[in-house]
């Protein structure tokens, strides 16, 4: 069987594991948690547990050799670096190269555009310091994969929503939103399509790739949040003006609504040969509210 290592098998990861599975796969997932660990054991995954966060604590992954490793683990808060991303390029845990490497970094590693359409060869030039670290976590893949013969692709990834994910904490508290007309253009991605494009980056992308990964229909982050609310049948939450929501939101949510741009998915469509099965919210929303 061909082998895939899911660093990081949570949200998204254990929808690829079972995709793979399906596929003729036979995946191993890495995992922080015991308990997350004995969840997907039960699901008849392999599952090795540990942190990215010391690299001597890292196991050797032989399972790597010769197949595809997708990394989903997020960067650690805070600087400008990905520090779990160094520290497992460079941990013995990689010493049998995999053949393949698909990162999934974000969408944040491009400048503000004020609306713009950015595509997979715009300029990079984030802005908030987590798209910083994203943008380090690629150089970290590609310097190992250019060092170990290793083919990376990378999936530049919008805003994920699906079962499980959808804003309710914001919209239960009643958090301001930003106001309809001072809110540009976001970008997002249903998790069942992400999974997918997952796969098909992991057959199908060759060294050097680059996706963006949205659906294609971008809306303002206001627009989101009022269509999650209708569709989860709640009040819709207060809009604030700019200013207003620098004082509000917190650093990171503010850092969310003030950038915008359009991410063209052309590459994605063509290359990967994807047909979404969610390509705008009116779809994705009502599945999420109904997914068990």
């Amino acid at each position: 069987m061909k082998s895939i290592v899911i660093a990081g098998c949570g949200y998204i990861g254990r929808r690829v594991a079972r995709l793979a599975g399906d596929a003729g796969y036979e995946p191993t997932c890495l995992v922080r948690s015991k308990e997350h660990g004995g969840e997907l054991e039960q699901l008849g995954y392999k599952t090795i547990v540990t942190t990215l966060d010391d690299p001597a604590g890292i196991p050797m992954l032989e399972a790597t050799g010769g197949g595809v490793l997708l990394y989903c683990v997020p960067p650690p808060g805070g600087g400008l670096f990905d520090t779990r991303a160094r520290n497992f390029c460079a941990s013995p845990a990689l010493s049998v190269p995999p053949a393949k490497i698909v990162y999934l970094s974000a969408t944040s590693v491009y400048g503000e555009t004020s609306g713009g359409v950015v595509t997979e060869d715009s300029p990079i030039a984030p802005v908030s310091a987590m798209g910083k670290r994203r943008l380090d976590a690629e150089a970290a893949f590609r310097e190992f994969g250019a060092d170990h013969g290793t083919a990376v692709v990378i999936l530049r990834v919008s805003g994920i929503y699906g079962s499980g994910r959808l804003p309710l904490m914001q919209i239960s508290q009643g958090q301001p939103l930003l106001r309809e007309d001072e809110s540009g253009p976001s970008n997002r991605i249903h998790a069942d399509d992400l999974a997918r494009i997952c796969l098909a980056a992991a057959e199908k992308g060759g060294d050097g790739d680059i996706f963006n990964v949205s659906d294609g229909h971008p809306a303002s982050m206001t627009s989101y949040f009022n269509a999650a609310a209708d569709a989860l049948g709640m009040p819709r939450q207060p809009q604030v003006t700019l200013e207003e929501a620098r004082q509000a939101m917190s650093p990171l949510m503010f850092s969310y609504v003030s950038e915008s741009r359009v991410v063209d998915n052309t590459r994605m469509l063509e290359r990967l040969g994807i047909r979404l099965r969610y390509p705008t919210m009116a779809e994705g929303l009502p599945a999420s509210v109904q997914a068990p």
